[in-house]
C-alpha cells in the first residue's frame, strides 16, 4: 500500500510500505476514508520534533474496518470507524478513569514501529479499547465524514481546552491561537455555555471561521496590544477562562495576562520554544488555575459524537484545502507556509 513517510525536514514522501496485517487477536485493519494533516505534525516536518528516516507520519483518520482479530469483539468488517490520536487498551485504570493517553500499553500513530494515519490503511492495536464505530451512512455523507474526522483530535482537543479553563455557562472566555485546535476551541466553549467568547487571532479568514463558531469578539493584536484589548473588553478584568492553543512562550504569557483573577488556563498546544511564559508568582497572586495537557479524545468521542451528528456542532470548516494521498507532501507546505489551515487528506 501507499503512505506519506518523513525522510528530513521538509522532505515528505508518498511510497510503498507493507500492507498492515492482524499481528495481535485484539488487532483490527481499516481502509482509510479521511485523514488529515495536524499542526503538531509540522514540529516533524520543521525538524524541531525528532524522527527516523522512512517513518510513518499522520495521527488522524476515520475508515472502515477490513479485518478483525479472534478477540475483537466491538466491531467485524465493513464498520465504519473513528480513530483518536493515541490506541488504548481500554482495560487499565488510567482508561477506566478517562485517561487514555497515559494507557500503559497505548501509543501514538506514526511513533518508530506503528502505522501512520497519513496511508492507505492502518493497523489498529487493542481495537475495542480505542475505536469507536459510527454510523454506516454517514460513509455517504462527504461533509459529515469530514466533520466527523475533527473528533479524531482537534474537537476533543479544543473541548478539553475549555474543560480545562473551566467555561461554564455565562462565563467569558478568550481564545489564544486561530489554528484548528483554537477555533474548535471556540466551538468548545460556545457549546458549553459561554456567553461571551474573545478569539485572538491576526488572519481574517481564521477569525471570521471563530466568529461562526460562536466568537463575539475578535482581537487581531498582539503581545501588549492584546492584553490590553482584551482588558477593555472584559472592562479591565479579563477573561473568566482562557483557552491556549500554540504552546509558545509568548502564547503563554499572553493567556496568563489576560486571565481574570480567579480564573483558569486551559493549555492544550503543544509546548514549543525556549521557555514557558510561566510566572507562578503571578499565578498564585492572582489565584489563577493552570490544567491541560495531552487531551484524551477517546474520553471524549461517546460526548460530542451526537452533537455532531445531528449538527448542533459542525467543525468541518476547519478543513479548507483538500488533498489526495499524492498531495500530501504540499499539504505540508500549505500549512507550513499558513495559505491553509488544515489539510484534509482522501486517500
Amino acid at each position: 500500500m501507499r503512505a506519506t513517510t518523513i525522510h528530513a525536514p521538509f522532505e515528505m514522501r508518498v511510497e510503498d510500505v507493507p500492507d498492515p496485517v492482524i499481528q495481535d487477536t485484539t488487532d483490527v485493519v481499516v481502509r482509510v476514508l479521511r485523514a488529515c494533516i495536524c499542526g503538531s505534525d509540522l514540529w516533524a516536518y520543521r525538524g524541531e520534533s525528532a524522527r527516523q528516516p522512512g517513518q510513518r507520519i499522520g495521527h488522524e483518520f476515520l475508515g472502515i474496518v477490513e479485518a478483525a482479530g479472534p478477540d475483537v469483539s466491538g466491531f467485524s468488517a465493513g464498520d465504519l470507524v473513528v480513530a483518536p490520536f493515541v490506541w488504548s487498551d481500554g482495560t487499565c485504570e488510567y482508561c477506566a478513569e478517562g485517561l487514555q493517553t497515559s494507557c500503559p500499553r497505548g501509543g501514538f500513530w506514526g511513533s518508530v514501529g506503528s502505522d501512520g494515519g497519513q496511508g492507505e490503511a492502518v493497523r489498529v492495536p487493542f481495537a475495542d479499547g480505542t475505536l469507536v464505530k459510527l454510523p454506516a451512512e454517514a460513509a455517504s455523507d462527504d461533509h459529515l465524514l469530514t466533520a466527523l474526522l475533527a473528533l479524531s483530535d482537534v474537537m476533543g482537543t479544543g473541548h478539553h481546552a475549555a474543560l480545562g479553563a473551566g467555561v461554564r455557562k455565562g462565563s467569558t472566555v478568550a481564545v489564544v491561537g486561530d489554528g484548528a485546535v483554537g477555533l474548535c476551541g471556540v466551538l468548545a466553549a460556545k457549546r458549553l455555555g459561554a456567553e461571551r467568547i474573545i478569539a485572538l487571532g491576526r488572519h481574517t479568514v481564521r477569525t471570521d471561521i471563530a466568529r461562526t463558531f460562536g466568537a463575539t469578539d475578535v482581537v487581531a493584536e498582539r503581545g501588549e496590544a492584546a492584553e490590553a484589548a482584551v482588558r477593555e473588553l472584559t472592562g479591565g478584568q479579563g477573561a473568566h477562562a482562557v483557552i491556549e492553543a500554540v504552546g509558545t512562550e509568548q502564547s503563554m504569557r499572553t493567556a496568563v495576562a489576560i486571565a481574570r483573577d480567579g480564573g483558569s488556563i486551559g493549555y492544550v498546544g503543544v509546548p514549543h520554544g525556549s521557555g514557558t511564559g510561566l510566572d507562578l508568582s503571578v499565578m498564585f497572586d492572582r489565584n489563577i488555575a493552570l490544567r491541560g495537557g495531552v487531551a484524551p479524545v477517546r474520553a471524549y468521542i461517546p460526548e460530542l459524537l451526537p452533537d455532531v451528528l445531528d449538527g448542533t456542532i459542525d467543525p468541518a470548516p476547519v478543513f479548507d484545502l483538500t488533498v489526495g494521498l499524492d498531495g500530501v507532501p504540499g499539504g505540508y507546505r500549505a500549512m507550513d507556509e499558513r495559505t491553509a489551515l488544515k489539510v484534509l487528506v482522501k486517500p
